[in-house]
């Protein structure tokens, strides 16, 4: 499911004067505040616990990140950049990357990827009354990635599904997440790889 410009591998947040970041100092950051979602539930990764447990100061962590939500989204999308890499644009045929990259989401929904994903969101919500940070800073940059690349399947022929690309894209991956939340069948990979082909229809 894509971040602020700058790439999915980023955890970028508006530019600031000062010390530029250390990369080894943020990364300790962003990998103790997913592992404390993961082990010890959203409720409790504090900026208090994340300071802690990565042995940075606080002070440090606010001057990098300007809320505990924008914190979590990003460590939320760095985990999410290294399970679920986007697929070149250019590398191979799209309907055999769409179908490896959705089932490769449905996998990652069934462990700690999924519960920690919705708790964010979760997060994001009640804070701020709408998911839309959550799709600022992780969701956007990798849905305009993927349907930037069934775009270029339905140009060279490999996909016949007619309709505008944003709109598969959220039919694969709005049937996945809806499947998952509200738990109406066990979601799969083989079910996700049926599901691309179902939607975007792939030549031959």
């Amino acid at each position: 499911m894509v971040t602020a410009k700058g790439g999915d591998d980023g955890a970028d947040s508006a530019p600031r004067r000062g010390r530029p970041r250390s990369i080894e100092t943020s990364n300790a950051i962003l990998e103790s505040a997913y592992a404390l979602m993961a082990s010890t539930g959203l409720a409790a990764t504090t900026i208090d616990a994340v300071a802690r447990h990565s042995r940075v100061s606080k002070m440090t962590i606010y001057k990098w990140w300007q809320s505990r939500e924008a914190l979590l989204i990003d460590a939320f999308l760095q985990h999410a950049s290294q399970m679920l890499p986007l697929p070149p644009v250019s590398a191979g045929n799209p309907v055999a990357r769409a179908r490896r990259h959705a089932a490769a989401y449905a996998e990652a929904l069934q462990g700690q990827f999924g519960k920690v994903q919705l708790a964010v969101i979760s997060e994001c919500i009640s804070k701020t009354g709408s998911a839309e940070l959550f799709y600022a800073r992780y969701l956007k940059f990798r849905r305009d990635a993927l349907v930037e690349m069934i775009a270029a399947g339905q140009n060279d022929g490999s996909i016949l599904a007619d309709g505008p690309a944003e709109d598969l894209y959220d039919a694969i991956y709005g049937s996945l997440f809806y499947r998952y939340v509200f738990g109406i069948a066990p979601i799969t990979p083989a079910y996700a790889r049926n599901l691309v082909d179902m939607v975007l229809r792939p030549k031959g």
